[in-house]
C-alpha cells in the first residue's frame, strides 16, 4: 500500500475530505439556523395562529450584550406595532393604507419598529444633535447658512423655517434641518430630501401645508432610533401619496 493509505480503499486524504464535507455541512446548518434570530417564525397570511419557520427550526433564545450594558434576546416574541392596512379585497391585492397615508407605513413610507433610544457615539455621547449643543461644528463659510430661510413644498408654499441644524457627531455631516412650523412646534427635514439654495429650502416629497404633520421628537436636542425611522418614512411617503396625481401611473 502507498504512504497515508489506511486500507486498500481508504486513505488518509480521503477521510480529511469527508471530514471537511462534514463539516461544511454543519457549517451551512448551523449558519442558516443562526440567520432564523430575527423576522422569524413568519406569519401566514391565511391565519395569524399559523407559524411558518421552515427547516431548521427556530434556534432557542440567546442573550446579547449590547455596548449600552442592556441586553436583548433574539429570537423573541416581540410584534412590530404597525399600523393597521387595508389588504383589498383579494389576497395579493395592493396594501392601501388606512387613514392618514403619510403615516400608514405602507410602500416608501414603510418603517422598522428599530429601538426608541438615541443613537449613540463610540464614546458613548448622543450621536445627533443640534448645532446650539455641539461645540466645535458649524456651517463651512463657503456654503449656504439655511439658518432662517423658508421652507417651501412642492406647491412653493411656505411650511416652517430653518432654526437649526443637527449634525452627526461621528460622521462629521448634518443630517437634519430643525424647522419652525407655525401652529405646531418643531419637526426635523432630513437633509436628503432637502435642496438648499441661496434663499430658500425645497422640499419636493410634500406639499408645503403637510410639513405640519411631521412627526416630533420627545426631546428638544435628540432623536432615536425610531423617531428616526417615522419622520423619515413621512417624508418618503410623500414620494407617492402627497398627491393624488402620484399614484396614477406614468402613462
Amino acid at each position: 500500500m502507498q504512504t497515508g493509505a489506511i486500507t486498500g480503499y481508504i486513505d488518509v486524504a480521503q477521510l480529511v475530505l469527508y471530514a471537511f464535507w462534514i463539516f461544511f455541512a454543519g457549517l451551512i446548518y448551523y449558519l442558516h439556523r443562526e440567520n432564523k434570530r430575527e423576522g422569524y417564525p413568519l406569519e401566514s397570511d391565511r391565519s395569524h395562529a399559523i407559524k411558518v419557520q421552515g427547516w431548521p427550526s427556530v434556534p432557542k433564545p440567546k442573550v446579547f450584550r449590547l455596548a449600552n450594558g442592556q441586553t436583548v434576546e433574539a429570537p423573541n416574541a416581540r410584534r412590530d406595532n404597525q399600523p393597521p392596512l387595508h389588504e383589498g379585497a383579494y389576497r395579493g391585492a395592493p396594501l392601501q393604507p388606512d387613514g392618514n397615508p403619510l403615516r400608514a407605513g405602507v410602500g416608501p413610507g414603510a418603517w422598522a419598529d428599530r429601538a426608541d433610544v438615541a443613537d449613540l457615539t463610540y464614546e458613548g455621547a448622543i450621536k445627533i444633535v443640534p448645532l446650539r449643543v455641539a461645540a466645535g461644528f458649524g456651517v463651512a463659510p463657503q456654503d449656504v447658512d439655511p439658518r432662517g430661510l423658508p421652507v417651501l413644498g412642492v406647491d412653493g408654499v411656505e411650511g416652517g423655517r430653518v432654526v437649526d441644524l443637527w449634525v452627526d457627531r461621528s460622521e462629521m455631516l448634518f443630517r437634519y434641518l430643525e424647522l419652525d412650523v407655525p401652529g405646531t412646534g418643531r419637526v426635523l427635514l432630513p437633509m436628503n430630501f432637502a435642496k438648499v439654495h441661496d434663499h430658500h429650502i425645497r422640499v419636493r416629497s410634500l406639499l408645503g401645508h403637510q410639513i405640519a404633520g411631521v412627526p416630533a421628537t420627545r426631546h428638544a436636542e435628540q432623536v432615536t432610533l425610531l423617531e428616526e425611522e417615522k419622520i423619515m418614512a413621512y417624508y418618503g411617503a410623500g414620494t407617492l401619496y402627497a398627491t393624488p396625481q402620484r399614484q396614477e401611473p406614468l402613462l
